[in-house]
């Protein structure tokens, strides 16, 4: 059975002594969610609550909530927190929280992780009760980690295997979806394809973290973001135009280290069956080291049409990736 480090020989609480172990670079990735109305999620949207400025003051509260994780939680060491970045997404009824915390030491940061979409989630609830008091925060939970002598974690039902030594079954079904849009970001228009392509994944069993909303000159950072914990998928969506302000393709082959064009190529096809439009799509797909990335149109018709492209390839290509798909 195993232990409890948090307790010594005797069943008392104690600080475990990391003192002998090795300094390594360690990323934690944690989720959340606050249920409320579509009122609420309009006027957050809107920027109309209330209190003003929510998402920057919900993000703000959880960061600083991450660098005080070891004054709140007993038994949490004090770290030195590379960065934290806390990110906020909407569906119909709910705010979506993630929070990606690093830091290079001999423990990991997933409390801190925690901590931030815990203290976020909570400050987004005081910001709205006035509306709806009702509004309820769910799901906190780790969604990865990464660093020492584990090395990857990804939550999953088969997530007890990922400290084997053969490869983790578990992250050939994770995947994030990343929104590249200005309109969205600034909470002036819907996000009409990122949830569709959410849905998708979930129902063919990914663990998926996102939609993790960027404006257009920001998707850099919403790559970065993504391939946080070397996800087995990414799929973007939106920037793969011809407007000046569509970046999506460059920023994805700055982290490509090798591109499948034949993917990208059989996306616009499908697209063309529908309109002749599509053949402006610039989008590429490739990897980033393990992570396949693919860049989808920012429309609800070129997301659709390209879904259908991935369907009968996407499970063959991951099992290729992780080296479970050779040809006969």
């Amino acid at each position: 059975m195993s232990e409890l480090s948090h307790l010594d020989d005797q069943g008392r609480a104690r600080m475990v002594d990391v003192s002998a172990k090795n300094d390594t670079h360690r990323v934690a990735v944690a989720a959340g969610e606050l249920a409320t109305t579509a009122e609420v999620i309009a006027l957050v949207r809107a920027d109309d609550m209330p209190k003003a400025d929510v998402l920057a003051t919900a993000r703000i509260a959880g960061i600083g909530a991450a660098k005080r994780t070891w004054e709140l939680i007993p038994l949490c060491h004090q770290l030195a927190l590379s960065t934290v970045k806390v990110t906020f997404g909407f569906t119909d009824t709910t705010i979506t929280i993630e929070a990606v915390a690093k830091t290079t030491g001999p423990t990991g940061v997933e409390m801190e992780a925690l901590t931030a979409v815990a203290v976020a989630g909570l400050t987004l609830h005081d910001m709205v009760k006035a509306v709806d008091p009702a509004a309820v925060l769910n799901g906190v939970r780790l969604v990865s980690k990464e660093g020492g002598k584990r090395g990857r974690w990804f939550r999953d039902e088969a997530s007890a295997q990922a400290a084997a030594s053969v490869p983790d079954p578990v992250s050939a079904r994770s995947a994030v979806v990343v929104v590249s849009s200005t309109g969205v970001a600034a909470g002036t228009r819907d996000d009409k394809t990122g949830p569709t392509i959410e849905r998708w994944l979930t129902e063919r069993g990914f663990t998926v973290r996102g939609p993790l909303i960027y404006a257009d000159a920001r998707i850099s950072s919403g790559l970065a973001d993504a391939l946080t914990g070397s996800p087995a998928l990414v799929i973007t969506t939106g920037g793969t135009g011809a407007s000046p302000t569509d970046g999506t393709p460059e920023a994805t082959l700055a982290v490509l280290d090798r591109e499948l064009p034949g993917v990208a190529d059989s996306i616009r096809r499908r697209g063309l069956d529908v309109t002749p439009h599509a053949v402006l799509s610039r989008g590429v797909a490739g990897l980033a080291g393990s992570t396949v990335v693919v860049n989808l149109p920012g429309s609800p018709g070129g997301v659709k049409d390209g879904l259908a492209a991935l369907d009968p390839i996407l499970d063959h290509l991951l099992a290729q990736v992780s080296g479970g798909g050779a040809h006969e």
